[in-house]
């Protein structure tokens, strides 16, 4: 793509509208030094010099669009705790709409607290409950989807496997959205098995694609429009999807598209080096969504999101990329 159509695309990135729905989480980071093992087991002893709050989950998707999007809004379910309102305020804080979040006072909002030392995670601990909707807030959440869908341009489904996700409110957000014409991308997991027909892209990481088809996973081949295993998958996933874009992460292999009768397109990763992986699958699929929403190809927006997710491994934590650093990376890989 050369710098000039990418910056066709880019402009129209803030008039776009999007909404995120999915397990909302809060991401806690302790850092600090570790100087000595404990005398009491064979494990290290951190000495805590700060903690750092990041939204996290598909409340991390809305995070990443709302740096380049004109307006966000964020769907999900919350708890009435601490927790829930420092997510809150968070996401307030980034200019994120929240009228289509419910707090229940019996549901623990999910909390990841990761424990840095040296720039290495020593530890994570996790807080969550898995808990389903109940029928109420179900209907509540499929007439929020109905009242909002004249103002927005996309949705983005961020599957968590955390207990919101069930088939009967995924065929009434496909249902809605197909009818409606709007856009709706979708980040699948395998350990919540649900049907996906019809939407505009669907993106698993290599690892989810292989158990999404039922393959055992392989080591990666290259070049990687010659990995068997992955055209395979590949192949399986489209038809049994129906879906109108495939698009498989690969980590340090970049990304795979599968669109159509095309051939499949290989982007190739632009990351210099790989800190943290944390939360680059949730920027591929923003920037991805954002670009499509924009007037891009798939091809073009698999590219778009490939750059914004080779800047985000280069960070520690939940990060996100700022719209100067996308800019930068096409004018120091793109032609004119």
């Amino acid at each position: 793509m050369t710098r000039s159509r990418f910056h066709q695309i880019f402009e129209s990135f803030s008039r776009k509208r999007i909404l995120v729905i999915g397990d909302l989480m809060l991401d806690e980071f302790i850092w600090g030094n570790v100087k000595r093992i404990s005398p009491e087991a064979p494990v290290p002893v951190v000495e805590v010099e700060r903690e750092s709050y990041f939204p996290g989950g598909a409340a991390n998707v809305a995070r990443n669009l709302r740096e380049f999007a004109g307006e966000v809004h964020v769907m999900g379910l919350i708890g009435t705790d601490a927790h829930a309102e420092h997510l809150k305020q968070l996401l307030a804080g980034e200019g994120i709409n929240l009228g289509c979040i419910q707090q229940d006072p019996g549901y623990q909002t999910i909390v990841k607290t990761r424990i840095i030392a040296r720039q290495q995670q020593v530890v994570r601990v996790d807080r969550e409950k898995r808990t389903a909707l109940t029928p109420l807030q179900k209907e509540r959440a499929v007439a929020q989807v109905e009242k909002i869908l004249p103002e927005i341009d996309a949705i983005i489904v961020e599957d968590y496997a955390k207990g919101l996700l069930h088939q009967d409110f995924v065929d009434a957000i496909t249902g809605l959205s197909q009818r409606a014409g709007k856009i709706l991308a979708v980040d699948p997991n395998p350990g919540n098995i649900l049907k996906w027909n019809g939407v505009s892209v669907i993106k698993p990481n290599r690892s989810e694609a292989f158990a999404a088809a039922g393959m055992p996973l392989t080591d990666p081949v290259e070049p990687v429009t010659r990995d068997p295993g992955l055209l395979e998958v590949g192949a399986i996933l489209s038809k049994k999807w129906k879906t109108e874009n495939l698009l498989i992460t690969l980590g340090e292999h970049g990304m795979l598209l599968f669109a159509g009768k095309e051939a499949p397109y290989h982007t190739p990763t632009l990351a210099r080096e790989v800190f943290d992986v944390s939360g680059a699958g949730d920027t591929a699929i923003a920037l991805f969504t954002l670009a499509l929403s924009s007037g891009a190809t798939a091809a073009e927006a698999a590219e778009i999101s490939n750059h914004a997710s080779g800047i985000v491994v280069g960070k520690l934590g939940t990060a996100t990329v700022t719209p100067t650093e996308l800019i930068e990376s096409f004018e120091n890989h793109s032609n004119e």
